[in-house]
Order: C-alpha cells, then structure tokens, then sequence
C-alpha cells in the first residue's frame, strides 16, 4: 500500500494552483507549505506532494481513485484550472468492464488521472 507520492515540478506556484482547483472535487486541500514543497490530502494524511525543482519529474502518470461523479468533476475542473485534455471521462472497457476514467495533462505535461472501477 502506498502512503505517499512526489513529484517534481517546474513551478510551485503554478502546480499549487492547478492541483487545488483539480483535485478539489476529490477533496484535497494544502496539508503543508514549506520553501518550494506542498503536501496535499484529502481525509488528513498528506498523500500527494509537490517539490519544486529545475527539472519535472515527468512525464509520468499518477491516477486518483474516486467515483463517477468525481471523475466528472474533476475533469470540467482539471481543464478549468488550465490542464489540457487528454482523454474526456467515460468507459475504458479495454482496461476493464467498469472502468471509468478521465485524464489531463498538468503545467508539466504530467498525466493525471480520476478513476472509478465500481459499477453503475
């Protein structure tokens, strides 16, 4: 299981503001704010952080789980904090009968991701 995940970002300011507005229908807040580094949780443990550096850790993929209508949300939020489509929220049954997913590119072209396995 994991406990936490970071990436290095270009800007931390800018993946500040982006995160906050696409992650914020998951229910994630700043946790944590320290000279370039931002821990954020949703449920009171810092789970997702961002380090400012020279170089992006990216591109990688990094895929939140969440329910349909958060996948939804998260997507319409994603691209309106300035994230850039990549791949609108619906049924990917190549992966699985039930999976649901949407995907956006971030500031540093990272691929973030809301996903449902759950049924209708």
């Amino acid at each position: 299981m994991l406990d936490h995940v970071a990436i290095y970002v270009r800007d931390i300011d800018a993946a500040k503001a982006f995160y906050l507005k696409a992650l914020e229908p998951l229910g994630y807040e700043v946790f944590s704010e320290i000279d370039g580094h931002v821990g954020l949780q949703a449920g009171g443990h810092p789970d997702f952080w961002l380090h400012q550096r020279a170089e992006a850790s990216g591109p990688i993929h990094i895929a939140f789980r969440t329910d349909r209508m958060a996948v939804d949300a998260f997507h319409a939020a994603a691209i309106a904090a300035g994230g850039r489509d990549n791949g609108p929220p619906g049924l990917r049954p190549h992966y699985h009968e039930h999976y649901y997913g949407a995907f956006v590119l971030d500031p540093d072209g990272n691929n973030i991701e809301a996903v449902c396995h759950q049924p209708l």
